[in-house]
């Protein structure tokens, strides 16, 4: 289980020096524990994780609050509270599950799954922008269960070894769908996958230290979205699509795609007025997502004065 311009009280580097407080140790036994026990059993230890992190954790405790005051237009209860970090332990619990192709006990539904194949259609491979809301696990698990879906992300490069460490005890495998910006080599090899026809996801709700971001409204005030990932996919002149994962309580699960954008047809003049034209439909498209599910939000620091993050939990 285990990205910020200004020094905000609760920043992604404090959650993340809790968050990474278990062992690669307790984290095997947990993989062996949930396999072997099955995942209604194993869950019972979520509640222990979940209530250590709500007493323990104070930073990330204030920024759960502050967020759900805006999406829920008053101050959250205890309950609520506990259940948004219950939330995020489930998803981070599941995806033990999705990494090992154990789908048996999950009832997901897919909605947009039509705007994927026509996307795919024309051969120029695609985009796929996320967050850190819900699980993105959900959509490459099943990727890889249905090779013609399969999902490679990508993500900058001490970010992927974190996470490429976390789901090597998971799944050694399930580190093959990663690839690491930073490298001329990754861009060349991004450019040859989308040709090939593949998809990329890339969770675009935070920003690398120091990389461009700019203000977009979200949930009631402004927060500093990256542009990377809208450049990126403005010069590859590629299509994008908005997807979520969310956790709908119990097994459930809702996979939903969203158009957001298609740079094929944008020049250099307007390449800029484009970027900033589907960032805003990303910040609405979030929200929207936010507000249906509001205990699946995992950006567990101040995302409204945070510039940016890139060392959270994924």
């Amino acid at each position: 289980m285990s990205q910020p311009a200004g020094t905000p009280p609760a920043t992604a580097a404090t959650w993340t020096r809790q968050a990474e407080r278990s062992s690669a140790a307790v984290m095997r036994f947990m993989v062996w524990l949930s396999l072997t026990l099955g995942r209604r059993a194993s869950r019972v230890v979520l509640h222990g994780i979940a209530a250590y992190f709500l007493l323990f954790a104070p930073a990330a405790g204030r920024a759960s609050r502050g967020y759900l005051t805006r999406i829920l237009g008053r101050p959250p209860t205890l309950a609520e509270r506990y259940r948004h970090v219950f939330t995020f332990a489930t998803t981070i619990h599941d995806r033990i599950y999705f990494l090992n192709g154990r789908f048996d006990s999950f009832d997901i539904e897919i909605k947009g799954a039509e705007l994927v194949d026509a996307a795919l259609a024309d051969g120029r491979g695609l985009l796929l922008f996320g967050a850190h809301l819900g699980s993105f696990e959900v959509l490459r698990a099943l990727g890889r269960h249905n090779t013609d879906r399969a999902v490679c992300m990508l993500m900058h490069e001490e970010n992927a070894r974190k996470i490429n460490s976390v789901l090597a005890t998971i799944n050694p495998a399930a580190t093959q769908d990663m690839l690491a910006l930073g490298h001329l080599d990754s861009m060349l090899e991004l450019r040859d996958r989308l040709d090939a026809g593949q998809m990329i996801g890339i969770l675009a709700d935070r920003a690398p230290r120091l990389d461009a971001t700019a203000p977009q409204p979200f949930l009631g005030g402004p927060a500093a979205f990256p542009v990377g990932p809208f450049r990126l996919a403005a010069i590859l002149r590629r299509p994008v699509i908005f997807m979520s994962g969310l956790h709908l309580g119990g097994a459930r699960y809702r996979v939903e795609f969203s158009q957001l954008a298609d740079f094929g047809e944008v020049d250099r003049k307007s390449r800029d007025a484009a970027i900033a034209a589907a960032q805003q439909h990303y910040a609405a498209l979030l929200a929207e997502r936010a507000r249906s599910a509001p205990f699946n939000w995992f950006n567990f620091f101040d995302f409204w004065r945070a510039a940016g993050a890139d060392d959270t939990p994924p």
